[in-house]
């Protein structure tokens, strides 16, 4: 099973980070073992003394796909959820600096929490998805699916040219702006339209 996160993918999230807007999807990975599940407690972990939350709608993969055409990448996921990247920003700002790559930023223990996903056919246009992140109780991030540059098909389409996709597979959308750091004693909640499908208490 494989985690691949789009970044970039929000116009208004680019400017935030002050980054160019890309021409194609921008992907990294993250291991398996960043996932956490069942809505278990991120503990901050102790070399990043700045980790921010990433909200981003997650698709995931149904059947083995290469060379996808993007007229048939809809076919290829058929479950979405809602997951938190979360970035120790401290080193991705030194790797950036040093031209590194991203993993110790990206991809560390339980930096990937997904919540619980929703079957593709219990949504009329999965182009106008509505979802938002509430932090102690206020709404941090809220976005639509429409906003982003580059669609679900487009994603699916471009990775599967590089990497063959498999079941079970994820893959984070991005995030659209509103990121920010989180601190000990933090609460998260990930949403879907109305529907809370992710908790996670920062600890």
């Amino acid at each position: 099973m494989k985690i691949i996160c789009i970044g970039r993918n929000y116009r208004e999230h680019i400017k935030e980070l002050n980054s160019p807007i890309p021409s194609t999807p921008v992907f990294f990975l993250k291991p398996d073992t960043s996932l956490l599940i069942r809505n278990r407690p991120f503990f901050l972990p102790g070399f990043s003394k700045e980790i921010h939350y990433e909200a981003e709608l997650v698709l995931k993969i149904c059947k083995v796909g290469k060379n996808i055409q993007e007229k048939y990448a809809h076919t290829y996921f058929d479950q979405i959820g809602i997951g938190l990247d979360f970035t120790a920003r401290d080193l991705q700002n030194i790797s950036k600096q040093q031209g590194l790559p991203w993993l110790i930023s990206k991809g560390f223990d339980n930096a990937a929490p997904i919540g619980k996903f929703l079957p593709k056919s219990q949504f009329e246009d999965t182009g106008n998805i509505n979802f938002h992140l509430v932090l102690n109780g206020e709404i941090v991030q809220k976005a639509n699916s429409s906003e982003m540059i580059f669609s679900f098909d487009d994603i699916i389409a471009y990775i599967s040219h590089f990497i063959t996709l498999k079941t079970g597979d994820l893959i984070f959308t991005g995030t659209p702006s509103g990121v920010g750091p989180v601190k000990q004693g933090d609460k998260l909640e990930a949403y879907i339209e109305n529907e809370r499908l992710l908790k996670c208490d920062v600890k």
